[in-house]
């Protein structure tokens, strides 16, 4: 079925050919059977595939790291005030591993492989991983951790700009948990100072 070209409307002052939009569906179309093993990679794709991959493999183990060292805390967590904060550290858990799952079906869907070996899972983080003594210990690492995750994904999402935006939305939804994680973080820190005066 053929779908007639859409036309935008037109704005004042503007040339006539900025306001038109007309897709080239025979070109869309005769492009979209040349190279089909790439799956969802087509031409109109302007990133470096392999520089992209490499950024979410990074990311991926980040979000790794980060899933275990809040694992550990929500365990680890003790004393008068640790049970909300072991809720909080446990959601978190849940979330880092959302977000690890989003980033390795984006490895899949640009042809690449997400890697989940534990060996240079640490070198591959941009976050570490510091298991804290302290509940108040366990926050500040946490919120450390988060506030490197927040500058590292927004550098991430200026390289990309338009070049892939479909990774560079799934950063941006993935930016916005890390500022209510380090938000939460503050939060249980700045409580935790008042509690102690």
């Amino acid at each position: 079925m053929n779908v007639p070209a859409q036309k935008l409307p037109s704005t004042q002052g503007a040339e006539a050919s900025e306001n038109e939009f007309k897709l080239d569906l025979e070109r869309i179309r005769a492009r979209a059977r040349e190279h089909m093993e790439e799956g969802a990679v087509t031409q109109s794709y302007s990133a470096n595939r392999d520089v992209v991959i490499k950024l979410l493999n990074e990311s991926l183990a980040t979000e790794i790291v980060c899933t275990l060292r809040y694992k550990r805390h929500y365990f680890m967590a003790k004393g008068i005030h640790a049970e909300p904060v072991a809720a909080e550290f446990l959601e978190h858990a849940g979330e880092e591993q959302a977000h690890a799952d989003l980033l390795a079906e984006r490895i899949v869907q640009l042809g690449g492989e997400p890697n989940f070996s534990p060996e240079g899972m640490l070198t591959r983080s941009h976050s570490q991983y510091v298991e804290g003594k302290s509940l108040n210990d366990m926050i500040k690492e946490n919120l450390v951790a988060e506030r490197i995750a927040i500058d590292s994904y927004r550098e991430i999402i200026h390289y990309l700009k338009d070049k892939d935006p479909t990774t560079r939305r799934i950063f941006e939804e993935i930016l916005a948990q890390e500022e209510e994680h380090a938000d939460d973080m503050a939060d249980m820190l700045e409580h935790d100072d008042r509690e102690a005066h």
